[in-house]
């Protein structure tokens, strides 16, 4: 995965040019010939690896050898950009201010130079190595069309199909739908899931109901010709109008016959350009259909707009253990556990959770145990070794969807292995670390283009069906995602072959390996302790991960360890008892941490006021612990996001520093985040000068507040581009709030409100979603609520109510909302509905009963979710 950091470098190496080195005045721009030609060298090996990946995929060990010393090679290019580049480029402030500072700056740079030589001299080695073992010649044979396994599958007959029944109706009636839009089907879905075996049953099913059909594999490496070559012999283009003319007299068939064609495997929407040309216009009137498979929904969204998209889901416990149980009998007649003990079947269920869902990795342990004695024995270490096994043989099919990723979506892409399995995964985290990694950069250094390159990054990876969407925001964008369990653990092998990144499974091993870790999760703080007290010098080090069970002991660790190019942090661990942490003040020493997250709710302490060094930090989130913040944190000038804690009432980080109270003229204006603030330093003037804020959290809101907040003016207190406001309210208040003049905040939050508002003019009117927390809801609550005009989710947490809830109304009422969650709600005993006009787009009721049970009416129990 050579690949991976030489992208980085790139990107890095970019940066530095078009962002540090050519600032007027600066320096160091004498260094910009170095960085250019690394950016060049590490453009044209990068081209050469990707050129030499597919022979060494193949077995050759000269030029799997050659990567491997490419890697290290790129690896230690990347440590130098990191490393010596920040000191050159401080020494080079310090210049400007004292010139004293001139001998260390030179220092720094004559070694960045030294450095730089010996690069070129290994560069010029590898090209040695290349000629010297005669591995010059990296591509393929273009005449040469390996064997694939899946174009054979293509045409293999299958008894049945188990576990896709209800997808196979659904699809034959939309496909036999006289008003099909564009004539198109398209099954997309991850790997594994069975996609082609569920069109081949539906192209045989429906096939004789047509003058002609055909079923083509289109493949990863498609040939345009070569398909329509072989569509036009299946239906029925004779060899002679094959050869004189087959794009035209294929086009003049298909044109006369109503036909089916199953496209299988598509991967880019380029192929189908071309092969569309081709076909006529496929829609109700000729009757014509178009069957595709793709992991990619974006292709088939381009092929046959939404309406043709059928997204496969992994299969149920039950579908799951039927398929199981099938290629388990697959060659007895019986087809029955009966001559079974129930311990066999129990383990077998057990199996069988592991998989997933996946029906190729059911397949594929069903055969490994069909291999071994039907004991409870062998199963059991089936079961125990399970994870790898069915890596292994599912490998095949999974690698292909990684090896199709642009090289600059792997690195997001093998992230997710840093994570434990199975576990919910905030897109503002990932987005963050990513940018924080520098796995994205824009050339305008524009942070606002870097977030949404990245959004972009993961809709591109939900799309190819590698990641599943968890939640999703208001306004439909991605909230929190997770990936399947079979394509984390394709993660954690390529990140340890890569060396991207290493779990605390896999962490100890090669001493070489282990000293250029670059990436470490943590499971465990027993491990990680044994690991650190391996390997006390982990100067690679870019990310640290601790989801650990106990005491998160990496804070006292930090004090002994040399983490200079440590980027992200992250420390999660489960809420289960109460710790005080003590966090030495050599945190403020890892000059390069941009990512700091600390998610435990039973840990309290403080960060030293030495976090305040980190000039390069964007995002500090310690909102799910009690842990403070020292004052002046919130100055940083390069910071983005800053979530404190909204459970202690002595937080003052957000105080403006006592040595520098003038600071309040120079606050970063980068700041997009800040939840958590202290009602007592809550001052307006500070917040006008926050032009890019996006998201703001206010604790202990105080009358005063209240007032200032409610005061309709042509300036608003709050900052224009305000599109989220958190309030938790002070049990003294008494004042009620008033939010009309803020038009941009479409999310509002409201905890502990003692006083709610008398009519809904009183709301932000382009509100799109309410939650509301700790608070009374009486009857005239839903009178005012259902006159919001935008209103689409509603949410009511830990709220007291009386007996009952009666939201009925007419048209107007909740006009537009869509969701209603009620969450652990104290004394409601019914939530009613009593008309059918009110309430027009509701589609989803969530209800988390609390102390006692809550009824629901008809029409709100029917879309319960």
């Amino acid at each position: 995965m050579a690949e991976i950091v030489l992208t980085a470098i790139i990107n890095k190496s970019a940066e530095i040019v078009g962002n540090l080195l050519v600032q007027e005045g600066t320096r160091l721009y004498w260094l910009k010939e170095d960085i250019d030609w690394l950016h060049r060298e590490m453009r044209h090996i990068r081209s050469y690896i990707d050129d030499a990946k597919t022979k060494a995929d193949g077995g050759d060990l000269r030029v799997k050898n050659l990567i491997i010393y490419i890697q290290e090679l790129a690896g230690d290019v990347e440590d130098l950009l990191d490393e010596l580049l920040p000191k050159i480029q401080q020494s080079d402030k310090c210049c400007c201010l004292k010139t004293a500072c001139f001998p260390s700056h030179t220092s720094f740079a004559d070694e960045f130079a030294r450095e730089i030589e010996k690069i070129k001299r290994r560069v010029v080695d590898i090209d040695r190595v290349r000629t010297t073992y005669n591995i010059t010649d990296t591509s393929n044979n273009n005449d040469c069309i390996p064997l694939d396994r899946r174009r054979l599958f293509l045409h293999v007959d299958e008894a049945e199909v188990i576990g896709l029944d209800d997808d196979f109706n659904l699809l034959q009636a939309k496909l036999l739908d006289q008003d099909l839009q564009y004539g198109v089907i398209s099954i997309v879905g991850m790997p594994g899931l069975g996609k082609t075996t569920l069109a081949k049953k539906l192209y045989r099913h429906v096939r004789d109901q047509f003058e002609c059909s055909g079923l083509v594999y289109v493949s990863q490496q498609p040939r345009a010709r070569e398909i329509l070559l072989d569509i036009a012999k299946l239906v029925g283009v004779t060899k002679e109008e094959r050869k004189d003319n087959l794009e035209g007299n294929l086009q003049l068939l298909l044109k006369r016959k109503r036909y089916v064609i199953l496209l299988d495997d598509i991967w880019d929407v380029e192929i189908w350009d071309d092969l569309k040309l081709v076909f006529p216009e496929c829609d109700s009137k000729t009757g014509s259909r178009i069957i595709i498979t793709s992991r990619n929904s974006n292709v088939g969204r381009y092929i046959g707009g939404d309406f043709s998209l059928h997204v496969l889901e992994p299969l149920d416990s039950e579908k799951s253990f039927e398929l199981f149980t099938k290629k388990i009998f697959n060659f007895d007649n019986n087809n029955n556990w009966s001559n079974d003990s129930p311990d066999l079947v129990n383990i077998g269920r057990n199996i069988v959770g592991r998989c997933g869902g996946i029906p190729l990795a059911i397949v594929v342990t069903a055969g490994m145990l069909r291999a071994r004695e039907r004991t409870e024995h062998a199963w059991n270490r089936v079961l125990e070794s399970m994870g790898q096994k069915i890596q292994d043989g599912c490998a095949k099919v999974l690698i292909l969807s990684y090896n199709d990723l642009p090289t600059t979506l792997r690195p997001c892409f093998l992230y997710f292995g840093l994570y434990p399995e199975d576990h919910e995964i905030r897109a503002f985290d990932l987005i963050n670390m990513w940018i924080a990694e520098k796995f994205i950069v824009v050339n305008s250094g524009n942070r606002l283009e870097a977030e949404d390159l990245a959004e972009d990054f993961l809709y591109d990876l939900v799309s190819r069906n590698l990641i599943q969407v968890t939640k999703k925001t208001h306004d439909g964008r991605i909230s929190s995602c997770r990936i399947h369990d079979l394509l984390h653990s394709l993660c954690v092998v390529l990140g340890k072959e890569s060396n991207f990144f290493h779990t605390e499974h896999n962490a100890f091993g090669d001493p070489d390996n282990v000293a250029r870790l670059r990436r470490i999760t943590f499971y465990s703080d027993n491990v990680m302790n044994d690991f650190f007290r391996s390997n006390p010098k982990s100067k690679k080090l870019r990310a640290l991960f601790c989801f650990t069970e106990e005491y998160p002991n990496i804070f006292s660790q930090i004090a002994h360890l040399d983490l200079k190019l440590l980027q992200v942090l992250v420390v999660v661990m489960p809420q289960n008892y109460y710790q005080h942490v003590t966090v030495p003040n050599k945190i403020g020493m890892i000059s390069c941490l941009r990512y700091v997250r600390v998610e435990a709710r039973q840990i309290s302490g403080e960060l030293p006021n030495s976090i305040v060094k980190l000039k390069r930090l964007e995002t500090l989130d310690v909102r799910k612990s009690l842990i403070r913040l020292p004052w002046g944190v919130w100055e940083s000038k390069q910071l983005r996001h800053l979530r404190a804690t909204d459970l202690s009432a002595s937080n003052s980080c957000f105080s403006i520093s006592p040595f520098c109270p003038n600071n309040m003229y120079s606050l970063p204006n980068n700041l997009q985040t800040l939840i958590g603030m202290d009602d007592r330093f809550f001052q307006p003037i500070l917040l006008h000068r926050l032009i890019n804020l996006r998201k703001l959290g206010i604790t202990e809101v105080s009358d005063s507040t209240i007032r200032k907040l409610s005061v309709s003016s042509p300036v608003p207190m709050l900052p224009k581009a305000l599109e989220v406001l958190k309030l938790t309210f002070s049990s003294h208040m008494s004042e009620q709030i008033n939010l009309s003049s803020y038009h941009n905040i479409v999310k509002l939050y409201l905890f502990d409100l003692r006083v709610m508002p008398i009519n809904s003019e009183a709301f932000p009117p382009n509100l799109v979603k309410l939650t509301l927390s700790f608070l009374m809801v009486d009857d005239h609550l839903p009178a005012v609520l259902k006159k919001l005009p935008k209103l689409r989710i509603l949410k009511m947490v830990f709220c007291t109510h009386s007996e009952k809830m009666d939201l009925s109304g007419d048209a107007h009422s909740f006009p537009q909302l869509e969701v209603l969650h009620i969450q652990k709600p104290i004394w409601l005993s019914e939530v009613t509905c009593r008309d059918g006009v009110s309430m027009p787009k509701l589609n989803k009721v969530i209800l988390v009963s609390g102390t006692s049970e809550t009824r629901l009416s008809e029409r709100l129990a029917m879309l319960r979710k």
